[in-house]
């Protein structure tokens, strides 16, 4: 229908309105209800597909007492039990969850769902089987960790791609919210790379999909079933849900599951750049063509950035095609490739955009890598207040280049040694007491308690490839 615009305005928009009520159909009651009804069965059978494949999670170990107001230092070492959610990822038994889930764990059960949550006469049914699980690797940067289970008929769910998740989707949060297994809420996505703050080393999918301790491990999964995301945690003054969950995006969790199942640990590719987010007040100090994207605001000098001509200044457009709107982000596109891969980079550099390929290597190790490889209960020291590992083959093959093939690596500190003076950080290798060799922690531990208050105590460590002392005195 064509409309004159000489009408006057009240015909017009009477006009108009006609038009639309008579090209919208419009349903009955009965149509309305059989929608809802649709709506409601597709839900209900997404929700039991999804079930089948969500266990809970029992870890129990020793972890650090950080309640230091008992004006005791002997129990710093005190028993933990810890309860999750977790999903299965593969038939054969591996199974997805929170770090924080099974961290310092020394013995982990799964509940598996059994198929039916009811009898034939609608009675409840028991609980799933109870299955002993290991700890195949644990990622404590991305707060990532991989179990197996002995089963090899698991109901497993397929990882989705969470680059083509939206604001606003339709998502499902499955888990164990305070112990209440296999429950289910539903909300949308608040936001789809959500940095809790500027300089966070992660990025999530936020949710307003009702998320309570016990959550933690589950999977957030779309309409058609596929995990989008592992629920880790919530913002909260209550204590409880407030709309606020947040869950590590699936190509996260795919490329660290992936990893952790080859190799047992992560490698993380990088291109030696220092890269930041660009802020709208940065943009206007720097006076940048925008104020969005990734800067590039250090280049290593005979790193592969500074070989393929990468210069502090450029503005990174895209990775391989896909644009980055942050550092973080372009860090965790880093991930994705292998060490020694070759990749593009779009940049903006003096207002014009040019095409360079850099090779990726290793990043350096992070220090706090080997606190998933300790058990407090049996690598303390407690009079240096720190977590030790001996090194053995598998340190050496995380710090190839040690100097010497033996002595104590510095895992993690454990609360304030009974010393004072300089301090051990972690990644230090200790290899002499007062010039006494120290071939491992219990060697480290006889030599410590030898010690009277008034004796020297200069620990030779390397730290950061250089060989240094440490100078300590004991009270």
């Amino acid at each position: 229908m064509i409309l004159s615009t000489k009408l006057p305005t009240f015909l017009l928009l009477a006009a108009l309105t006609a038009s639309a009520q008579k090209a919208v159909p419009v349903k009955s009651a009965a149509e309305h209800i059989d929608s809802l009804h649709d709506l409601s069965a597709q839900l209900e059978s997404l929700s039991h597909r999804v079930s089948l494949a969500v266990v809970q999670i029992f870890s129990s170990g020793y972890a650090l007492n950080e309640d230091r107001d008992s004006g005791s230092n002997a129990a710093i070492v005190t028993r933990q039990r810890a309860t999750g959610s977790g999903v299965v990822v593969s038939a054969d038994g591996f199974i997805v969850t929170n770090a924080h889930v099974v961290s310092n764990a020394r013995k982990v059960r799964v509940r598996v769902a059994d198929g039916a949550s009811s009898g034939p006469d609608g009675a409840p049914r028991p609980s799933g089987k109870m299955l002993e699980a290991t700890v195949v690797g644990v990622d404590r940067e991305t707060d990532l960790a991989v179990i197996r289970v002995d089963r090899s008929d698991l109901i497993p769910l397929p990882l989705g791609d969470s680059d083509n998740l939206h604001q606003g989707q339709l998502v499902m949060a499955f888990g164990n919210p305070l112990g209440l297994e296999n429950s289910v809420s539903m909300g949308v996505v608040s936001s789809v790379a959500r940095q809790i703050k500027p300089d966070d080393t992660m990025i999530y999918i936020q949710t307003d999909a009702p998320i309570n301790p016990g959550n933690s491990g589950g999977p957030l999964v779309d309409a058609d079933g596929k995990v989008m995301g592992l629920n880790t945690f919530i913002l909260s003054q209550s204590g409880g849900s407030e709309g606020l969950g947040f869950a590590i995006p699936s190509n996260i969790v795919r490329n660290v599951y992936q990893q952790i199942r080859q190799e047992g640990h992560v490698h993380r590719s990088e291109i030696g750049v220092y890269a930041q987010t660009i802020t709208p007040q940065m943009a206007s100090g720097l006076q940048l063509s925008q104020d969005w994207g990734v800067l590039l605001s250090d280049v290593d000098p005979g790193g592969p950035g500074d070989i393929a001509g990468l210069k502090p200044g450029d503005i990174v457009l895209s990775l391989n095609g896909k644009t980055e709107s942050n550092a973080r982000q372009m860090e965790v596109d880093l991930y994705r490739y292998p060490v020694g891969a070759r990749v593009d980079l779009l940049l903006m550099r003096d207002g014009e955009k040019q095409t360079v390929q850099v090779a990726t290597v290793e990043r350096h190790g992070d220090p706090a890598r080997f606190a998933d490889l300790v058990d407090p209960a049996k690598n303390l020291v407690n009079r240096l207040g720190i977590l030790g590992i001996d090194v053995d083959q598998r340190v050496t093959a995380l710090l190839p280049d040690l100097r010497k093939r033996y002595g104590v690596v510095v895992a993690a500190r454990s609360g304030d040694g009974t010393y004072s003076g300089d301090s051990l950080h972690p990644g230090d290798v200790i290899y002499q007491l007062n010039n006494a060799p120290i071939a491992d922690v219990a060697t480290l531990r006889k030599q410590l308690d030898q010690l009277k208050d008034s004796d020297a105590l200069v620990l030779q460590v390397e730290r950061d490839g250089r060989l240094m002392y440490i100078t300590l005195e004991i009270e």
